[in-house]
């Protein structure tokens, strides 16, 4: 049975990424070093028939042609939310379903005892729908500078060890983080 994994900031190709003037340079020595890892990362934590769900920023400044080599090598399904490096050219890649800015997804994985409502989106938001009735925020974007809480996380590779993540190791990562600010 497929599982779902989230993730989000891969910037494939994106060379700045490595550069000491970001908050949080990346630490490879080339971009190519960095997009092997991270491939070698990514096919280790999915299976071939796995859901993925990228939250954008998949691949920046770099052509089409390279940013789709990198797509081909990784296993699974792979549905893409927008970053805001994706206009462009992650809408131009080829995708498991359409691209979009937001997405409510609904995960039953192998092992679970329930299906878990997820508010996906690039960005981190202060509230979501249904945030009140169980749905739980994941996001990218942040690098991992926004402090993870109870019901809002970050799922980007700068947080995971470079690979996407199964919603088992997201929910043990937000039992142990803070409650969420009161209800708005």
């Amino acid at each position: 049975m497929p599982r779902t994994l989230l993730t989000a900031d891969t910037h494939f190709g994106h060379k700045s990424m490595l550069s000491p003037r970001m908050p949080r340079p990346r630490p490879f020595e080339t971009i190519e070093a960095h997009d092997d890892a991270l491939v070698v990362a990514w096919n280790k934590a999915v299976r071939p028939d796995d859901i993925v769900w990228h939250l954008g920023d998949f691949a920046h400044k770099c052509s089409l042609e390279y940013a789709a080599s990198i797509q081909v090598r990784l296993h699974g399904r792979i549905h893409l939310i927008r970053g805001n490096h994706d206009h462009g050219l992650g809408d131009r890649l080829r995708w498991a379903g359409p691209v979009v800015d937001v997405q409510r997804i609904f995960v039953q994985d192998p092992g679970m005892p329930r299906r878990q409502a997820l508010w996906a989106s690039h960005y981190a938001h202060v509230t979501w729908p249904h945030a009140w009735h169980g749905d739980l925020h994941i996001y990218g974007h942040s690098h991992g500078s926004i402090p993870a809480t109870s019901t809002s996380l970050d799922v980007g590779v700068d947080c995971w060890d470079w690979a996407p993540v199964t919603l088992a190791r997201i929910l043990e990562r937000m039992a142990g983080s803070p409650a969420t600010v009161s209800q708005v």
